[in-house]
């Protein structure tokens, strides 16, 4: 077996220079703020707004996230589902929020007055009251252990990311070549990893990266690992599938594989990663981030690598099997080969020779009578649409159009004459009427119209009184008289 041995470690002047970095920001934050000052000889005057917004950069940014334990007073839940409560002990307290998105999270912890608890949560100043507070992220009671809550509170944080999630994670190859293993060369965790995995396969290529599986700075080689691995540096080369490993302990001896910093490169690589980190009760971030769990070395040792007897026992199966698909394939062409020997082509190939040539003819015939009758049929077909086609020429259609115009023009003339002739005929009939029954005709004949002074017609003698003043109107004329007497006519009788 060919081993190759990757030294991965971080320099420990890197956290000195850290804390430098951060001590250099400091400092340009505070000559910042003294070179926003007036250059007058007098003091700064801030606004309230300035100088509470100076005190919320100084705490958020110096203090940050913390864990602090005390007793619950003053607790109110709001409508809005956000609870608010005063975190104290002997001597002193401070203001705590616990927004109702978060609060959801601990539904099963009633939070009441009197009840202590351990929080972790951000120091922040609520700017309108310029009050600090502790803006809270996770509450237990007091006791669970703060590891444990930093567990609880980084799973949950991965998980509503998403990096926990089954459909992201990948599945494992089933014959690996190469597994590269996150360990420590000198625990038993590879020792059994590898008694396994050469004892089912003695053939696979290991290759392992040493690093530190305990202590501060361990999270920091282990992800390394992850990534060199994935990456497939030049000193690396590439590998199957990674599996990180360590034997069982304590949740602090574990806690290395609980780090963000190991999750999110399980999460990033390229290459399929297995976590086999403690005894089968043990559980942590990597193995929720890894796309497969083992519950120990061993036992990832055993689903990497496949058992040599059961191996050739599945080989041995398929061979059974592929011996009677050759023997069944073998007796269907056999048998079909006796049938070609009894058919007839291979008794008397001269007699299907003749078949195949009247059937040759048979076949000549049909299609010339049909070419026949189907350029019969084109041709008539051709002959309809030219007939068709000159009948609808344009020119055809134009001399067609003018003739019709020409006889629609004679019949509208005739029309227009009759309408002439029969509408004088009738004005003639009505002027004669009208002429006969006209007041002048009448007064032609000798008779007249009487009318009184308002020019009215005078019908009865009744209408006239003796002395009034009337108008006769005759043919030619007419003359004003005075009514002497109204005599009446008597009937004859």
């Amino acid at each position: 077996m060919k081993q190759t041995e990757l030294s991965f470690f971080s320099e420990p002047q890197q956290l000195g220079t850290r804390v430098v970095k951060k001590t250099s920001v400091k400092k340009k934050k505070e000559e910042e703020w003294n070179s926003s000052l007036p250059a007058a000889a007098g003091p700064a005057v801030l606004t309230v707004t300035e100088l509470t917004r100076r005190v919320a950069t100084l705490l958020e940014g110096e203090i940050g996230e913390v864990w602090i334990e005390g007793e619950i007073s003053n607790y109110r839940l709001q409508s809005s589902g956000h609870h608010y409560f005063t975190l104290k002990d002997a001597h002193a307290q401070i203001a705590c929020v616990l927004f109702a998105r978060t609060a959801a999270t601990h539904s099963s912890l009633s939070l009441r007055d009197g009840l202590a608890v351990q929080i972790h949560g951000t120091v922040t100043v609520y700017q309108p009251r310029g009050q600090y507070q502790l803006m809270v992220r996770l509450i237990q009671p007091r006791g669970v252990g703060v590891l444990q809550a930093k567990f609880e509170a980084l799973k949950q944080k991965l998980a509503e990311e998403g990096l926990f999630e089954p459909g992201r994670k990948r599945s494992l190859p089933r014959f690996p070549q190469r597994i590269g293993v996150v360990t420590s060369p000198t625990g038993a965790a590879i020792a059994d990893f590898l008694n396994v995995l050469h004892r089912r396969h003695p053939g696979l290529q290991v290759v392992i990266a040493p690093v530190r599986v305990q202590g501060r700075g361990a999270a920091e080689e282990i992800a390394q690992a992850i990534e060199d691995f994935s990456s497939g540096v030049s000193n690396i080369g590439a590998v199957d599938v990674i599996v990180v490993a360590r034997g069982g302990g304590s949740l602090e001896d574990l806690w290395e594989f609980n780090e963000e910093r190991v999750a999110r490169a399980i999460v990033a690589s390229r290459i399929p990663v297995m976590s086999a980190v403690g005894h089968e009760i043990d559980y942590t971030i990597c193995d929720f981030a890894a796309d497969v769990r083992a519950p120990t070395p061993s036992a990832a040792a055993e689903l990497l690598a496949a058992d040599g007897a059961i191996l050739l026992e599945g080989i041995s199966l398929l061979v059974k099997r592929l011996q009677r698909e050759v023997f069944l394939q073998h007796t269907h062409l056999l048998h079909r080969w006796e049938q070609g020997k009894a058919a007839s082509l291979f008794r008397e190939p001269e007699r299907r020779c003749w078949e195949l040539q009247q059937n040759l003819d048979h076949w000549e015939k049909a299609l010339d009578t049909t070419l026949r009758h189907r350029c019969e049929q084109m041709r008539a077909m051709w002959k309809t649409m030219v007939s068709r086609l000159r009948r609808h020429h344009p020119e055809s259609l134009f001399q067609q159009a003018t003739h019709q115009q020409k006889a629609l023009q004679r019949q509208l003339a005739q029309q227009m004459v009759y309408q002439q002739h029969r509408l004088q005929s009738q004005y003639e009939r009505l002027r004669a009427s009208l002429t006969a029954l006209s007041p002048q005709a009448t007064l032609s004949r000798g008779f007249t119209i009487t009318r009184n002074q308002e020019g009215k017609v005078i019908a009865s003698a009744a209408q006239v009184h003796p002395g009034a003043l009337i108008s006769i109107q005759f043919n030619d004329g007419h003359i004003d008289a005075l009514a002497e007497e109204r005599k009446r006519l008597r009937a004859e009788g």
